[in-house]
């Protein structure tokens, strides 16, 4: 946009992650773009920092929110070719230490009705290690837990901000499973009942490897999924899953979209969050889970990289 700047010197703490149906935040005013460029790369696209100000028209100030849309400004990547270590770098790299990041996902439980909201706690690896995943590797080497996903006291506000829309049309389903696929294509019915066996709740192609490489970058994450349809399961009894049915139910419900993930933007914004916002009970987990590798055996590229993502770290 003509006139934008091209710089932002705050800090910026808050991220959403845009995916399918969501490439926006309309109502927000756009305070900056931004390209950055980080040891990975280019992120999926520019970043966009936006001011919100709390729709309780109290007097707190605008809370900058960086906006970034995971398969690019005009949905070209897929899946796989989401550089993620470059969006999650990038977003570290601005200040950012919690995400809120947005997935279409289908549906493998009938309660789990298409527009249905699903705030997710578990997931289930069904990429085939083609997307890289960490940024541990070539000469240092890191583990960080990954029991929980998600960020259980962050996961808490979402779903409260969640109920709150309930009487508004929004229906939601306070915990779940995400299988993350690979893709591009959709699964198969065996595949699709396979996942059902297993307790899946819902699937997609984008929960992984965002949600590993947040957490090594110390980022708080939750993952706000939106059905959009019941993947092909249900095949016998219905329409299998396609592209115009995803769009369509996405469209139908992008309101709803919009209005969840804003009501969770004025939540993040109060004071008595702060602590959360900075993911402070993550502060320094990977400066000792890169600290396995004794110097004499660090690559200068490898040290190089991580000391551009967590300064003072590994000095």
């Amino acid at each position: 946009m003509a006139g934008v700047p091209t710089t932002y010197d705050d800090p910026v703490h808050i991220a959403v992650i845009g995916g399918t149906g969501l490439q926006t935040l309309p109502g927000f005013t756009h305070a900056a773009t931004l390209t950055p460029t980080t040891p990975w790369g280019a992120p999926s696209s520019p970043l966009t920092i936006l001011h919100h100000t709390p729709s309780d028209s109290s007097s707190r100030k605008p809370t900058p929110i960086a906006f970034l849309s995971r398969h690019g400004l005009h949905h070209e990547l897929a899946p796989h070719e989401v550089p993620n270590r470059a969006n999650i770098a990038a977003l570290r790299k601005l200040g950012v230490r919690t995400i809120i990041a947005f997935s279409a996902v289908g549906s493998l439980q009938e309660e789990i009705r298409p527009r249905d909201f699903v705030v997710p706690d578990q997931i289930i690896d069904r990429t085939k290690g083609i997307r890289p995943f960490t940024f541990f590797e070539g000469g240092m080497v890191g583990h960080v837990g990954f029991g929980d996903p998600f960020d259980n006291q962050l996961a808490a506000i979402v779903r409260k901000c969640g109920h709150s829309l309930e009487g508004e049309g929004v229906r939601l389903h306070d915990k779940g499973t995400i299988i993350c696929m690979e893709g591009p294509q959709f699964s198969t019915r065996a595949e699709s009942h396979m996942y059902r066996s297993w307790g899946g709740s819902v699937i997609n192609m984008s929960a992984l490897p965002e949600a590993k490489l947040a957490r090594e970058a110390e980022i708080s994450y939750q993952m706000i999924c939106m059905a959009t349809d019941y993947d092909c399961w249900r095949g016998e009894a219905g329409e299998d899953v396609n592209v115009e049915m995803v769009m369509g139910h996405m469209k139908a419900n992008s309101e709803n979209a919009r209005r969840f993930v804003g009501a969770v933007l004025d939540e993040l914004s109060k004071e008595e969050h702060g602590e959360q916002v900075l993911a402070k009970h993550l502060v320094q987990q990977s400066k000792w889970a890169g600290s396995i590798t004794h110097k004499d055996g660090r690559t200068k590229e490898a040290e190089d990289k991580l000391k551009w993502l967590f300064p003072g770290y590994y000095d």
